[in-house]
């Protein structure tokens, strides 16, 4: 069935972020006295600090200490590594291309909705976006389904007729469990293997830009 709309995750999707928020991580733990390794928390980056801040440290991200180093992360990434970030080449162009085929774009990101307006600038794609979605919309963030649920809400199509654009297991369960096919992509750090139960995965935006013709969101 041809889409008639799309869902975008934005970190390591549209823009190089999914490094600078594992740092930002670790930086926020270690000034709570918590050390973590870069590598535990990077491969858990797609899912809410809900469940990240639990499995990499043991820390309920409800509580008060919680709180606190959430707080502290997203003062430490907007201070330290927003600034540093930039889109993948050809996200634009990509997004334009969608715009032409008649897809109606949403956003169904796990960053919080105090960021998402600045990440979707250093995307540029504002402009082609009809409805967002952040952590801040779902009682439950990625790998399960929330986030996609609310989107699919906001966009106002079935999903049967709608994609999800991901770079992330999380994004590939989450979409699934909502009943939405995933398109994938490895510029956000994962392997063929963790991305499997995407019906198709491409290198970046360029590479789904320059095969946009053969791909699921065309057809």
């Amino acid at each position: 069935m041809r889409p008639t709309g799309v869902l975008l995750d934005v970190d390591g999707t549209l823009i190089d972020s999914n490094d600078a928020h594992a740092h930002a991580w670790v930086d926020a733990l270690r000034e709570a006295d918590v050390t973590v390794e870069f590598a535990a928390v990077r491969r858990l980056i797609g899912m809410g600090g809900d469940k990240l801040l639990p499995k990499v440290a043991g820390i309920d991200a409800e509580s008060a200490p919680g709180q606190a180093i959430s707080k502290r992360r997203g003062e430490i990434f907007q201070k330290d590594y927003l600034p540093r970030i930039r889109a993948f080449p050809a996200v634009k162009q990509l997004l334009q291309r969608m715009k032409q085929e008649g897809l109606e774009l949403a956003i169904a990101s796990s960053s919080k909705d105090a960021e998402l307006d600045s990440l979707l600038q250093i995307a540029q794609a504002k402009e082609f976006i009809k409805a967002k979605t952040s952590s801040d919309d779902a009682e439950n963030s990625k790998p399960d389904p929330d986030i996609v649920h609310a989107a699919l809400a906001r966009l106002g199509h079935s999903s049967e007729k709608v994609i999800l654009l991901g770079d992330t297991p999380y994004d590939v369960e989450a979409g699934l469990k909502a009943g939405v096919r995933v398109v994938a992509v490895r510029c956000g750090g994962w392997t063929d293997s963790k991305l499997q139960g995407a019906v198709q995965i491409y290198d970046d935006p360029q590479d789904l830009l320059n095969n946009f013709e053969e791909s699921p969101f065309s057809k």
